[in-house]
């Protein structure tokens, strides 16, 4: 794709002389972009000294931020040798290193320092987990410029709800944190249909936060919102013999699951199976109710290291050796995401839930609420039946972002 002039925000938010520019952006706004160019220019501005890349998790950093910095650096002709895990950085001769870490664990921001950094997604961490990687984060950023300038930390995120960044840089904000906005529309090289795709697949509360790039209030209400029993409901029936399909929850003494069939695009949730003790009596308990269907399940994937009964036999073992068709991915999903995922499926009638069949399923996703750290409440009970259902419908149905790209041409 050939090079395009940045956007305006993109422009402040790479020029920005603040100790702490904050770019909150809508989705497609090209916040990722203005923080790779941020990262390259800065690092190239400041020969000797070296650099901090973060983001959320590993996977982040080896499936966006090691493309996008190749890419760029490549485009831009600029020498260097990427050294990935468990070194995990870009050596530019001459110039110095990036060093990329992720912050999904805060203790391992350790062992190397930095003069600047560039934070990505900081809110989808919990409000303490995010307060700590932060401090951690200028903790390592003590290098000295030789031009004796201030070091600094950008930050690029969408808005989380009031969460950490909302607090830190619009509610109360200290000396050197300044806010750039950046709307999806701020962005003019996306589709025309762009804004209107998003509008399609997010609830009402989220399009402020992920279109206008504002800190909207994301835990008010109740966590699935899109759920409305009676348009919601089906009259479907399970069939003899067909497949089921089962999401599937964990839980010591309190397992659930939630049993699916398809209709055409839509899954219909036809029985709940809670209360049961363990795996091995979970998988009793599918077998006596459906012995003649074959079935698919989709658990919880933390099910793939914890033990129900045999010290050396996973959840997701039992489940392989009963005979089961087992669908889950090496890590679950953000929370955040799953609940995205099943909301726009029951707003799009992807989602049905049968309130003759399903009375726990239809309560749990009208009365489960967040916690007053911004979390779905996990002490009323009201989360086993909708995490169960939620893995499920956030592997064959997850949220996928359109995609859009934004080149920024900027001199050196």
């Amino acid at each position: 794709m050939a090079e395009i002039s940045p956007t305006k925000p993109q422009y402040d938010y790479i020029t920005s002389e603040y100790k702490y520019p904050a770019m909150v952006a809508g989705l497609g706004s090209g916040k990722t972009e203005a923080a790779v160019k941020r990262s390259i220019i800065g690092k190239l501005r400041n020969p000797g000294t070296n650099r901090g890349f973060y983001e959320p998790t590993y996977d982040l950093i080896r499936m966006i931020a090691f493309p996008r910095f190749e890419e760029a650096l490549t485009e831009m002709k600029i020498p260097y040798r990427l050294f990935k895990s468990p070194l995990n950085y870009i050596s530019i001769p001459g110039y110095g290193k990036i060093y990329f870490r992720s912050m999904d664990t805060p203790s391992r921001i350790i062992g190397y320092e930095h003069a600047d950094a560039d934070v990505d997604e900081l809110d989808t961490l919990k409000m303490d987990s995010a307060a700590d990687v932060w401090r951690r984060i200028l903790a390592r950023n003590r290098q000295k410029k030789s031009d004796s300038r201030p070091n600094t930390v950008g930050l690029t995120t969408t808005p989380e709800g009031f969460k950490f960044v909302y607090q830190c840089w619009e509610k109360n904000p200290q000396p050197g944190y300044h806010i750039i906005r950046a709307p999806t529309y701020s962005n003019p090289h996306l589709p025309e249909d762009y804004v209107d795709s998003l509008r399609d697949i997010y609830p009402d509360q989220l399009l402020a936060a992920y279109v206008e790039g504002e800190f909207v209030n994301l835990t008010s209400g109740t966590v699935y919102s899109a759920y409305n029993r009676e348009q919601c409901d089906t009259l479907e029936e399970i069939k003899p013999k067909e497949p089921l399909f089962i999401g599937m929850d964990f839980n010591v003494e309190n397992m659930s699951a939630t049993v699916h069939v398809i209709r055409g695009k839509a899954f219909h949730r036809l029985d709940d199976l809670t209360k049961i003790y363990d795996t091995p009596a979970m998988i009793e308990a599918i077998k006596l109710k459906y012995p003649e269907h074959h079935i698919t399940i989709y658990p919880d994937s933390s099910g793939g290291s914890r033990k129900s009964v045999d010290a050396s036999v996973s959840d997701i073992s039992l489940l392989r050796a009963a005979g089961f068709s087992v669908k889950a991915r090496p890590s679950n999903p953000f929370v955040k995401d799953r609940v995205i995922a099943m909301n726009s499926a029951l707003k799009n009638g992807l989602l049905k839930i049968s309130t003759k069949h399903c009375r726990e399923s239809c309560e749990c996703l009208e009365q489960q609420s967040y916690d007053k750290n911004g979390e779905p409440d996990k002490k009323s009970g009201h989360d086993h039946l909708n995490d169960s259902g939620g893995y499920l419908i956030a592997y064959e149905l997850p949220v996928v972002k359109p995609l859009s790209s934004v080149k920024v041409a900027f001199p050196l």
